[in-house]
């Protein structure tokens, strides 16, 4: 495909894939996409050894990372946090929830050392990802992509420098032109059917709003995309490429265990909701009883970023190590509705192609009736 994202990386097909984990990262770019890897979740060491193992076997294509700069946080001193300094409300509350079910506290021994290594993955401030930031420029990345804030201009400035692009994603119009006018290369229009962090707007609606307004910066379109008839309603409406992160959770390389895993096969679209439990943000995640818990009269309000998804840690390793299917959750998109079984990244990318020719074909057919 000629897309501009595709001339702009030299991709064989406009397909962003954004994943935490490193393998569906190199599947991607190695089927002719582009892997971008999340660093949200990884210490400065696990970032550079995942760095490294992509560098070792993605075969030299291009790849990206994409990392969170929200301008409304509370600033956490990740190195001098301790257990007891935790927000006790809710922190108490997520532990009444998980004993009420009858789901294993941690190992007493081990309790804290799991818990603060966990903690210590947590990198969701602008200084946290500054920090990964710098890993990442020791090596061949093509791509930085910001989440929740503009990126500040010498930033951009300093990766354009050393010739790798700026992305950003935005959920409204006046988000995507606040990053424009920041310099960013390419728009990634994140409609509300979205897994993650989401605005309000609905794809249909925003993709073609945003290619409007940012024109003649490429858009990515993102948001319910899992298959190549919605990649072809995503290109018809103006963008020249799409961004997909849900699809890849059900896939063989995916970093979910087979208990979460069946947990996306038997969701419905519906039961991908909008909550503030995960993140302290509006974010797009499969409904569960933990999530629920949140939902019912009584319990407390969620904290900011990222203190939120600090005090969940305990309840979510809780409920991992228990293997609680019912009390399980993960960010995902509504597309889960369209994902039955454990496939692979380069099958995904296969029928997505396959199924998008499919689909210029029906309307070329359309279009060329008597």
């Amino acid at each position: 495909m000629k897309t501009r994202v595709c001339d702009m990386f030299g991709i064989e097909v406009p397909i962003f894939a954004f994943s935490h984990c490193r393998d569906v990262v190199v599947e991607v770019s190695k089927a002719g996409g582009l892997g971008v890897l999340g660093c949200a979740y990884q210490t400065p060491a696990q970032f550079k050894a995942e760095l490294e193992w992509i560098d070792r076997h993605v075969g030299g294509k291009p790849y990206g990372i994409d990392v969170l700069m929200p301008k409304k946080y509370d600033k956490v001193e990740q190195k001098s946090l301790r257990l007891d300094e935790l927000p006790r409300e809710q922190l108490e509350f997520m532990r009444k929830v998980c004993d009420e079910a009858g789901i294993p506290e941690l190992p007493r021994d081990d309790a804290d050392k799991m818990l603060m290594e966990e903690i210590e993955r947590v990198h969701m401030t602008p200084e946290q990802n500054a920090e990964l930031l710098e890993i990442a420029l020791e090596h061949p990345i093509k791509l930085v992509v910001n989440a929740l804030g503009a990126p500040p201009q010498d930033l951009v400035a300093r990766l354009h420098d050393r010739g790798i692009k700026v992305g950003a994603m935005i959920g409204s119009v006046e988000h995507a032109q606040r990053q424009r006018d920041a310099g960013v290369d390419l728009i990634v229009a994140v409609g509300m059917e979205a897994g993650g962090h989401t605005g309000k707007i609905t794809s249909m609606l925003l993709w073609p709003q945003v290619v409007d307004a940012v024109a003649p910066i490429p858009v990515l379109a993102a948001g319910g995309i899992g298959r190549g008839r919605q990649m072809a309603a995503a290109l018809a409406l103006g963008a020249e490429g799409i961004w997909c992160g849900s699809i890849w959770l059900g896939t063989k390389q995916s970093e979910l265990s087979a208990e979460m895993k069946q947990r996306l096969f038997e969701a419905r679209a519906e039961d991908a909701v909008q909550s503030r439990v995960r993140t302290g943000k509006p974010c797009r995640l499969l409904r569960s009883k933990l999530t629920d818990a949140w939902e019912k009269p009584g319990a407390p309000p969620t904290l900011p970023m990222p203190l939120q998804t600090i005090v969940m840690t305990e309840a979510r390793l809780r409920v991992e190590r228990a293997k609680a299917r019912d009390f399980m959750t993960y960010p995902v998109g509504q597309v889960v509705g369209d994902m039955k079984h454990e496939t692979t990244v380069k099958q995904v990318v296969y029928d997505m192609m396959v199924e998008f020719l499919d689909s210029v074909e029906r309307v070329q057919q359309l279009v060329e009736q008597d």
